[in-house]
């Protein structure tokens, strides 16, 4: 008997081998209409695939990321055999599914194709999709690959067979397309029933401006099509937040070709908000017993060979610095924590000193494809909100409760209410893509795992996502128009102490290895910034926004009762302009409302008279008139609320 084990932990028992939809079809008809993929053993298959032995089974839906990613990797295959249909003789390079919706990589040979094309593909993945073909999935030895692709005349999955070993190659047939694929997949595209194709884009193969570039099409498609309608609803609404044009409306910032891509260039207001964002952290670091230090913005090439970095993000970074001094050679600092750990190992310490919190605004640099860079999310040098704590094992959880809590302090401040929590794991399958030992893996998994449960965070886990030297528990916001954005984490460290033979002298007077926690609330600042101007559309919380308020004289009479209204404002630490232009006021209230400023204060004979001010909100209109202490008091008690 075959016995699989289901999430609520009941047990279903078979006298054979079972695939996934036949478990789902012994449950219900409807569950099985729309499971997409399965996750046996925590492993993601197709399923239709035999279950063999006994198994955990989890059935995945359209509710699941797992069963959008088979549907979105399938509809990459399906466009991939429209577009062949209609276009004999391209080639393809890869499909995946990305965060929403899928790409592939097709080199158009003497096609011209643009987006005007779109239409025609999606009308034929429409027909193809309700053939409800099948995907069928073959294992071939690297011999047969080889033959298929070289009569097929397409040299990029060639390539891709290249870095294969015999006995790991799959491929998958739909219809009349063959492609080399790992899977998993849908059963059919029966369950396709809405298709967009969203965006075409030049792309190097592999990544490599040294290669041909192929015509990369970006898509995204629905089991329902009104899920489709509200996507492309939340899109147009995403363009309207784009930060990239807010922060030029807003004058946040600006990039500069001769200044060099991917490098931001904060202009006076954008510089501000930046400030006002790094004293509030700083502020909540402070008390919470962290100590500022600051790390030059390029390292030694040893310095990163030592902590791994050089390995691990060398084809990431710039190229190395060399100096007129033979074999020296400085890198732009990809990461902070090198530098951390050497600033630890200044002069010994003790266990009674324990946990030490250096905190830093660090600059770090990647070199990011210019293909990746977009507007302050992708950039080439960027800002962390970096700290790292060293402390005892014992002191690991108390530590990560504390992270945990400033991050819910900034994400409340900020507005966002909607977070979910990762905790980022090793990929069992790949042990070469981290540092370490086995035993500290298993160590710092299990302290984050049981500060999850302590705390009962509801944490989902993902394997594969882990730091190269640690695992870490990222947290995940949904923005105001439910777009998901990763921005804070913490990640458990026992390698880095040891590359850098970092020690204390504990309670028995012999030396101990200390555990470094890495954090970032914000991730950068940067980032953290785009993502906050499309999460409030520019609408910044009142004690962030660059003005506070704008007053407007009815005429140019009333220019001194202004400049007297803005220097009492002043004295209340209130930020504010004057609009002293020969318009109109509703023509300035206008301008004012586009600005999003939050509070007009119009002046005028009768303001004068009184020693008023007659106040107007941001979208929301008249508010009546105040003397400006009460207005001021206000301002004081809105931002209280927040802060």
């Amino acid at each position: 008997m075959i016995n699989i084990t289901l999430p609520d932990s009941s047990i279903k028992s078979y006298p054979k081998a079972i695939t996934a939809l036949e478990v789902a079809k012994d449950i219900s008809e409807g569950l099985a209409r729309n499971v997409l993929a399965a996750k046996v053993d925590g492993r993601v298959i197709d399923a239709t695939r035999l279950i063999a032995s006994d198994a955990s089974l989890q059935l995945l839906t359209w509710n699941d990321n797992e069963g959008k990613a088979a549907m979105w990797h399938s509809s990459a295959h399906l466009m991939a055999e429209a577009i062949e249909q209609l276009y004999s003789g391209v080639k393809f390079g890869i499909g995946p599914n990305i965060e929403n919706g899928f790409y592939y990589d097709i080199d158009f040979t003497d096609y011209s194709i643009s987006d005007k094309d779109f239409e025609k593909i999606e009308n034929r993945m429409v027909e193809l999709a309700k053939e409800k073909q099948t995907f069928i999935r073959k294992e071939v030895s690297k011999k047969e690959a080889e033959e298929y692709f070289i009569k097929k005349g397409d040299e990029y999955k060639l390539e891709l067979i290249n870095d294969l070993d015999n006995g790991e190659i799959t491929f998958y047939e739909t219809g009349t397309f063959t492609d080399l694929c790992r899977g998993p997949h849908i059963p059919n595209t029966g369950f396709i029933k809405a298709i967009k194709l969203t965006k075409i884009a030049g792309a190097y193969w592999r990544g490599d401006e040294s290669r041909k570039q192929l015509t990369r099409i970006y898509g995204i498609t629905f089991p329902k099509k009104k899920a489709l309608t509200e996507y492309l609803e939340m899109l147009e609404e995403a363009k309207k937040r784009d930060h990239r044009l807010l922060g030029k409306e807003l004058e946040l910032f600006t990039f500069s070709q001769n200044v060099g891509q991917g490098l931001p260039l904060w202009l006076p207001k954008g510089a501000e908000l930046r400030e006002r964002l790094e004293r509030y952290l700083k502020k909540v670091q402070k008390n919470a017993g962290y100590e500022p230090v600051i790390t030059p913005h390029i390292g030694s090439v040893n310095l990163y060979k030592t902590s791994g970095h050089y390995e691990k993000y060398g084809s990431e970074s710039f190229k190395p610095i060399k100096t007129p001094v033979e074999g020296e050679e400085f890198f732009l600092k990809p990461m902070n924590c090198p530098h951390h750990c050497e600033i630890y190992k200044f002069k010994p310490h003790s266990y009674k000193e324990l946990p030490i919190r250096y905190a830093e605004f660090g600059t770090v640099y990647r070199y990011e494809q210019s293909g990746e860079l977009h507007g302050l999310t992708r950039v080439r040098g960027f800002t962390q909100d970096d700290a790292h704590i060293f402390c005892t094992p014992d002191q690991i959880k108390d530590e990560f409760n504390g992270v945990i809590n400033i991050i819910k302090e900034i994400f409340t401040a900020l507005d966002f209410k909607d977070v979910m929590i990762q905790i980022s794991l090793r990929d069992p399958q790949h042990p070469e893509k981290y540092i370490g030992s086995n035993e500290n893996w298993e160590r710092a998994e299990t302290a984050i795992k049981e500060v999850a449960q302590e705390r009962k965070l509801n944490a989902t886990i993902e394997y594969g996502e882990a730091a190269f030297y640690g695992p870490k528990m990222d947290f995940i916001v949904r923005d105001a128009i439910g777009r998901k954005w990763q921005l804070g984490t913490i990640q458990v460290d026992y390698n880095l102490p040891e590359r850098f033979n970092l020690t204390y002298i504990g309670a028995d007077n012999d030396k101990h290895r200390p555990v470094m926690i890495h954090r970032a609330p914000f991730g950068s600042m940067e980032r953290f910034v785009a993502v906050l101007i499309e999460h409030c559309g520019g609408n910044f919380p009142l004690w962030l926004t660059p003005e506070q308020v704008i007053i407007l004289p009815i005429s140019e009479k009333y220019q001194k009762y202004a400049k007297t209204v803005f220097n009492l404002l002043k004295n209340y630490d209130i930020r504010s302009e004057i609009d002293s232009r020969s318009e109109k006021t509703g023509r300035k209230i206008r301008d004012a409302e586009m600005k999003k400023i939050p509070y007009m204060l119009i002046v005028g004979e009768k303001e004068e008279k009184e020693n008023t001010v007659s106040v107007r909100k941001h979208k929301e209109g008249n508010m009546g008139t105040f003397n400006i202490e009460t207005f001021a008091k206000h301002i004081e008690n809105e931002i209280e609320v927040h802060i």
